[in-house]
């Protein structure tokens, strides 16, 4: 036992070199090859003033569908439900065919109950719809 000398076993190393580099370029690679979406939101122009010549009789009446902040709808004053949403707009443009919409909604009210008002105006061939944010 004379010829053995006690040695510590060395320790088992590992190159992370090669392995950064794999990721590095893996990173490059998803980001140039990355595509980004641009959403588009829905625009909250109010509908332009009625000009001042004009008498008021001979102005047009516009259908209001008010969306409150416990997402109660209402048409013209009238509570209805979502679904009532389309009949009603195309009773009221039945009678004042040069009617337009107007979509007045509580900051708090649900975006997606005015997004479906919208498309069921949008369904019921209303020209011009105007979706507006009522003050609180």
């Amino acid at each position: 036992m004379r010829g053995r000398q006690g040695k510590a076993p060395e320790e088992a190393s590992v190159d992370l070199t090669p392995m950064l580099d794999v990721v590095f370029i893996l990173l490059i690679f998803f980001i140039v090859t990355s595509t980004f979406i641009q959403e588009e939101a829905i625009g909250l122009e109010p509908p332009p003033p009625p000009s001042p010549d004009t008498p008021p009789e001979d102005q047009q009446q516009s259908i209001l569908v008010y969306v409150g902040e416990d997402n109660l709808i209402t048409v013209n004053g009238r509570y209805t439900e979502l679904a009532g949403v389309r009949a009603n707009m195309e009773r009221l443009r039945a009678e004042n065919p040069d009617s337009a919409l107007i979509i007045q909604a509580h900051p708090r009210a649900r975006t997606g109950i005015i997004v479906k008002i919208r498309d069921e105006a949008y369904n019921a061939k209303m020209d011009r719809v105007n979706i507006v944010q009522s003050e609180e």
